[in-house]
């Protein structure tokens, strides 16, 4: 190879300058499945989001707004802030609940290259009885 040929490999194997931004949207759809995917963790949003979606379910547009409800994200540079808002099983334990969410939503977002500053958790219900048991 001669000296023309490895400079021009070594030019073209350089990365384009530039910057990236990550959406605070991204981050809300990032967290809110993580918090998800948490047991004890029944629904997010707060009460007057739980109304609206429960009317959008009764119209047939029950997806509407789902993947962001009851989270909100600001993302400055590479770290991200991130506020959730829960619904949590009766009886389950609140610190319990809600280290998992912010370990499980720290690893996601960190997972996405973004450094998470806070998880801010606000438990607004807690929903009563578990899923209905067919009888025999």
């Amino acid at each position: 190879m001669d000296h023309e040929a490895t400079q021009e490999l070594t030019t073209a194997s350089v990365p384009a300058g530039g910057t990236t931004h990550v959406a605070d949207e991204v981050i809300e759809k990032i967290a809110v499945a993580a918090a998800r995917a948490v047991p004890g963790v029944v629904e997010l949003g707060g009460d007057v989001a739980r109304f609206f979606n429960a009317v959008l379910d009764r119209v047939g547009l029950d997806q509407v707004g789902d993947a962001r409800r009851g989270c909100s994200a600001h993302v400055t540079g590479d770290a991200a802030v991130v506020n959730l808002v829960l619904v949590i099983q009766a009886g389950q334990p609140v610190p319990e609940i809600t280290g998992q969410v912010r370990a499980r939503v720290t690893e996601a977002v960190e997972a996405h290259g973004l450094r998470v500053d806070e998880v801010n958790i606000r438990v607004d219900d807690v929903a009563m009885g578990g899923p209905a048991v067919p009888s025999a």
